[in-house]
């Protein structure tokens, strides 16, 4: 017991670092939540005193929180200038589509049995139209995004979703680089609505086949119009 106790006892050395991780947990998520939104641009340099002082939270407490974001693949630090919100490459994105691939396809390829749980699915796509028809074309982004996540959740699977969410979020990246995101995202809204029918069908079958074709053909579109704006210096 005596032995025990030595051990567990060395733990309250950490007890400290219990609320600060919480809270930079919490500020690594107001922080993805913002990139995801465009609020902070791929290639924006973040103030510590500015964003600490915004959030209230300690020095440390945000270098933890940017520690988060930078193993996600979000923020990048540069020796002796700062934190920045990554500006991704080509290499980057095409890397982000093979993992959608193989999770993705994988997840409707595995559904099994219809009927399936659509509720999700259903809703972002019922949100992408709406959006569409305000002409809010980062809202239609935002609502495919969605849909996607949507779709891997159909898996059951807290750990692929956590996946997922962190390639989502680093794909929206390139997607605030993109000029015109009505030409990048309209085209999907109709594909979109295809495969939800598909799945309600249940034919998963097939409904894989279109999310194939889907991410190949969204992946070309992407690297086009990425591609002309990184080398524009954007």
């Amino acid at each position: 017991m005596a032995e025990g106790m030595t051990e567990v006892s060395g733990l309250a050395d950490d007890r400290a670092l219990l609320g600060r991780t919480s809270t930079a947990e919490r500020v690594s998520d107001i922080l993805r939540s913002r990139i995801a939104e465009g609020y902070f641009p791929p290639g924006t340099r973040l103030s510590e005193d500015a964003i600490g002082g915004a959030l209230g939270v300690s020095r440390n407490t945000l270098r933890e929180a940017f520690r988060l974001l930078t193993h996600e693949r979000l923020l990048v630090h540069r020796l002796n200038r700062g934190v920045f919100v990554r500006v991704l490459t080509i290499e980057d994105v095409e890397d982000i589509y093979r993992t959608r691939r193989l999770v993705e396809c994988a997840v409707v390829r595995g559904l099994g049995d219809p009927p399936y749980a659509l509720d999700g699915v259903a809703g972002a796509v019922a949100d992408g139209v709406a959006a569409a028809a305000d002409q809010h074309w980062k809202g239609v982004s935002t609502a495919n995004i969605h849909f996607h996540r949507e779709l891997v959740a159909l898996a059951g699977s807290a750990r692929t979703d956590e996946l997922m969410r962190s390639v989502f979020a680093e794909l929206r990246l390139a997607f605030h680089v993109v000029d015109d995101p009505r030409r990048l995202h309209e085209p999907y809204l109709e594909r979109n609505q295809r495969i939800l029918a598909t799945l309600r069908e249940g034919d998963a079958a097939r409904a894989e086949r279109l999310l194939a074709a889907y991410l190949e053909d969204s992946l070309a579109g992407l690297v086009e119009v990425y591609g002309r704006r990184v080398g524009e210096g954007a």
